[in-house]
This record gives C-alpha cells, structure tokens and sequence, in this order.
C-alpha cells in the first residue's frame, strides 16, 4: 500500500512514460497533470466533477481527474488528450466539425475514445449515455455523436 505523508515523489505511468511528481496526499490528479508534469489537455472546469473537462483514462476507463486524488493514479495506465496522437477519434471529429469550445473537446475526445475501444458496438443510447459524463454549452452535441459513430463503422467494418 502506498503511503504518503507531507510531500512526496510519486511515479505515474503517463501517455506510456513514467513521470515523478511531488504531491502531497490531497493533490488531486489534474492539477499535477497540469502543474508539474506540463499536460494541460486536461482542463479545470467545475472542478466537482460536473463537466468532465478535465477527463483523462485510467487504465483505459474514462475517470474525471479532479476527483482522483493522484496518489490513487500510482500503479495506474494515465492517458491525457495528449497522449491520443493519431487516434481515429481526433480524425473523425476534424472531418464532422465535431468540436466544442476548445476547453471541452479534450473532455470529449476522451470520452469518444474509451467508448469506441471499449464499446465498439454501441448503439446510439449507449452513446447518448457516455455523452452525458461531458457538458458544454457552447454547441449542440450532434457532431459529436456524428463523429463516435464514424469511428465505431470504421471499426465494424
């Protein structure tokens, strides 16, 4: 069992590298995904876990990192938006302008890619109940449904 007391160099397997950060025991995973590491894909939103901008995968689930302390990360697979290069996902959201404000996309992203590899036969309610983990205001979410459907054909056929 890991135990951490006052500050404490941690190891977190992140986008398939090992990283160190310091982190004290209430240090929530996104703020030293952020802080210390560099990776800012992950945004701060609500903070409460509300919006899922700040969605990472653990493990390949898709987990809000303002509600994962990271010493719970430890041990842990930790992908960030960052980490997602030349996913089918980011391609069908360019070619079906699937895009929010820019601070929710990573959230979305995330999102739309644990579902097509964990789910690759979703159907649309399936895909209309992942959705709801992730809120933006900005636009409707019909690209993006578009889109995750793209990517689950593509992966059927």
């Amino acid at each position: 069992m890991l135990s951490i007391i006052g500050k404490s160099v941690i190891e977190l397997n992140v986008n398939g590298e090992i990283r160190s950060a310091v982190a004290r025991p209430a240090d929530v995973l996104l703020h030293v995904l952020r802080e210390q590491l560099g990776l800012t894909g992950a945004k701060p939103g609500c903070e409460n876990g509300d919006c899922g901008a700040c969605t990472v995968l653990v493990d390949g689930w898709p987990v809000k990192s303002c509600l994962m302390l990271a010493a719970e990360a430890v041990g842990h697979e930790i992908v960030t938006v960052e980490g997602l290069k030349n996913a089918p996902i980011q391609q069908a959201f360019v070619e079906n302008w699937a895009f929010q404000c820019g601070y929710c996309t990573s959230g979305f992203l995330m999102v739309c890619h644990a579902l097509a590899t964990l789910h690759p036969e979703a159907e649309d309610y399936v895909i209309e109940e992942w959705l709801q983990a992730n809120v933006c205001r900005c636009t409707s979410y019909d690209e993006i449904k578009t889109a995750i459907a793209a990517v689950l054909k593509s992966t059927s056929s």
